[in-house]
């Protein structure tokens, strides 16, 4: 079985590991994990990871958040997959600090980067990992917030967390996203 992880953030040095950049993060941990390097490829940095016979290819969009979708839709016809056999990592304001949250379809939760795929897809049947950021900001000013680096406590917490998304999408792919959410959500 193949699946299709995309980590979304914003292809460009100033945003390299901001809180918005966590979906970029987490695939990076995950191919770290296993060796492998990301290589540039159409619409997207791309690695590839097999593990205990799945294949997991993971793509870190090159079209900036907003256009994210531009990029799944493409690899996903390329490696000829069903929205099914998709997961996005997303950062999440609406979830405490490293929460990690799957769920196997939804809405959009005004997130750009998931609007676009929900757009390019037609459907809003994909699996999602929502990676949660906090919501320490001041009142209008959350854009500043997401776009902004972490601070040195904020990643102490972060940091270890990224390996538990790696493992969540790793039981995706393995045992389902029942088995996933089951053992990570919340967690």
């Amino acid at each position: 079985m193949k699946f299709l992880i995309a980590g979304l953030g914003n292809f460009a040095p100033d945003y390299n590991h901001t809180r918005h950049n966590i979906g970029f993060d987490i695939v990076d941990r995950l191919a770290a994990r296993f060796g492998v390097a990301f290589t540039s490829r159409r619409f997207a940095d791309m690695a590839k990871v097999s593990h205990k016979g799945k294949s997991f290819t993971l793509i870190k969009p090159t079209t900036f958040m907003n256009l994210s979708g531009k990029a799944v839709r493409y690899w996903l016809g390329k490696l000829e997959l069903h929205p099914s056999q998709l997961l996005v990592v997303v950062d999440e304001v609406n979830l405490p600090l490293g929460t990690v949250r799957l769920r196997p379809e939804g809405s959009d939760g005004g997130h750009n980067g998931l609007m676009s795929i929900i757009e390019m897809l037609g459907t809003r049947a994909f699996t999602r990992l929502r990676f949660g950021i906090g919501d320490d900001y001041p009142r209008g000013r959350q854009s500043d917030y997401v776009l902004g680096k972490w601070s040195e406590e904020e990643w102490k917490l972060v940091e270890p967390r990224l390996d538990v998304a790696a493992d969540a999408i790793l039981t995706f792919g393995l045992g389902g996203i029942t088995q996933a959410m089951n053992e990570f959500n919340g967690k």
